[in-house]
């Protein structure tokens, strides 16, 4: 068994909350040294105890004393990527932008994670999650079109747009660099990536099948092919038969006539079909639905939450959740051929590896006391 296709590749990543630190766990899960730069004092909203953290070793630096900043530049020297996620212009300060970091290390792929962007009106402004989603047309197409728009947790933003963007830029960067020596810096925003995965929506637009309005389109659950329906438990299951196959196939089970469902596009008919499926799914509780549906290409599933989900026999068959730590921690994803997908489960407390990867940086006793006297780094 090979620890992943990332085995070898040593990324420096200054810590952070959300995006930054998810980049992080992926490339670690994929194989790749991780070691966390943790402040000597953590923010409130940082956790300590996190799935992101896994597998990753932590070093706790004084960024601010001249002596943790060079220390830093010397661990940059030895890495093959860099992760972070301040305000432009912050690392710049502490003598560890792009320009120092290069002058050490010209191979370095520099991946600066924001949700601005490093350019811009808005690139020294404060935002979320909801506001990068609210100023690409994403977060003002979720939700019924009644109520104000609903925000999908931070799965789309942070972690769609942000993360997974800045590992697929980190990637492509140290494939050219293996090949050329020379590295680049990643402005991963999180508004790029959005509009990004936008993009399908704007074809859409443009073949006249989308609308700005909320609640409006066939993707949005204003569908009654697409959206969920409760049941008698006050449960939900999830009903997405976009192709006329499906539709037939839920029908069946449904024990409905094409004739008594009525035309599947026919938008006329949509609210009739809304209520009849909502009168058919409530007479049930869900689990009795999911006796019907399981294992048929009706498209139809239960709405778990995320602690049942871990318990659902697909779940368990693929070992995508696993308790640990008194936490879940998913699976390591995608899976790869030959590398097992099981979830790290050691999670460094912070400074649990500074005289490890000091020693590994080629600093010999006195100079780790020594730094570890002055401040400029700390051991747990």
């Amino acid at each position: 068994m090979v620890n992943g296709p990332l085995d070898g590749v040593k990324i420096l990543e200054f810590a952070g909350i959300g995006p930054g630190p998810y980049c992080g766990q992926l490339l670690a899960d994929m194989g790749a040294d991780v070691t966390v730069v943790d402040r000597p004092k953590r923010g409130a909203v940082s956790l300590e105890i996190a799935p992101d953290r896994r597998g990753k070793k932590s070093i706790v630096i004084d960024l601010k004393s001249t002596e943790g900043a060079a220390l830093a530049l010397d661990l940059i020297a030895r890495s093959d990527a860099l992760i972070e996620g301040n305000r432009p212009g912050v690392m710049e300060r502490l003598g560890l932008g792009p320009d120092e970091c290069h002058g050490r290390n010209p191979a370095l792929i520099y991946g600066r994670m924001t949700g601005w962007g490093q350019s811009g009106p808005y690139a020294m402004m404060a935002g979320h999650d909801i506001n990068y989603l609210s100023l690409t047309g994403a977060l003002q197409a979720m939700g019924p079109a009644d109520q104000p728009p609903f925000p999908p947790l931070n799965l789309v933003g942070d972690f769609g747009g942000g993360s997974t963007f800045l590992a697929m830029g980190i990637l492509a960067g140290l494939l050219e660099a293996k090949t050329t020596g020379k590295g680049r810096v990643v402005d991963a925003a999180i508004t790029d990536g959005v509009n990004s995965m936008m993009g399908f929506f704007h074809g859409l637009d443009a073949a006249d099948r989308w609308t700005p309005e909320r609640g409006a389109n066939w993707l949005d659950g204003a569908a009654p092919y697409y959206r969920c329906y409760e049941t008698s438990d006050g449960k939900f299951m999830a009903v997405g038969c976009i192709e006329p196959q499906f539709l037939t196939a839920m029908l069946d089970l449904l024990s409905l006539t094409a004739e008594e469902y009525g035309a599947q596009h026919d938008e006329s008919l949509h609210a009739r079909q809304v209520e009849l499926l909502m009168s058919i799914f409530k007479s049930e509780k869900q689990e009795a639905w999911v006796a019907v549906f399981d294992g048929t290409d009706a498209c139809v599933t239960p709405v778990l939450s995320y602690k049942e989900a871990a318990a659902h026999p697909h779940m368990e068959a693929r070992g995508a959740l696993t308790h640990a730590g008194g936490m879940m921690l998913p699976a390591k994803a995608p899976v790869f051929s030959s590398v097992s997908s099981a979830p790290e489960t050691k999670i460094p407390v912070d400074g649990q590896h500074t005289v490890e990867v000091l020693r590994a940086a080629g600093l010999d006793e006195h100079q780790i006391a020594s730094a570890v006297a002055s401040g400029a780094v700390g051991q747990s």
